[in-house]
């Protein structure tokens, strides 16, 4: 049996929201002509491209977040997420982290890499980004 390597993670992860606007990029990315203006949801529009991946184990590369969505389904996704070998970027809309912020904080693994993005309804904070606050922790600006 062969040890996972950096170049065995072709995937992207997603843990977003429904009104979300980003774009993934995955194994063998094939975009279909432009999405509809209606398709604004990051994991829809994703699907409707052919980004999403789910594994002959029916592991999925995604997760839908709406209000209903309990904090430990989030946590849960983010936990395997950040341990599958496959994977090599996580996005995380950033107020979804915000619900699983510590969990979030605590992470230090290079991989899979992790980045918060905003999303339609709730724009991007740099006070709250925890990897922004490493590297100015790093470069000694906070």
């Amino acid at each position: 049996m062969t040890t996972p390597s950096q170049r065995d993670r072709v995937l992207l992860a997603v843990i977003g929201d429904e009104a979300s606007s980003s774009i993934l990029l995955t194994r063998g990315v094939t975009l279909t002509p432009a999405l509809p203006p209606s398709v604004q949801d990051t994991i829809t529009g994703l699907l409707l491209a052919g980004i999403g991946n789910v594994s002959d184990r029916q592991k999925k590369n995604f997760l839908v977040v709406d209000a209903k969505t309990q904090v430990s389904t989030i946590e849960s996704a983010f936990q395997d997420f950040t341990e599958r070998k496959d994977i090599a970027i996580l996005l995380i809309n950033q107020h979804v982290a915000e619900k699983i912020r510590p969990t979030v904080d605590a992470y230090e693994q290079a991989f899979p890499a992790l980045l918060e993005i905003p999303s339609k309804d709730h724009p991007y904070d740099p006070a709250k980004d925890s990897i922004l606050k490493r590297v100015q922790k790093l470069f000694g600006d906070v």
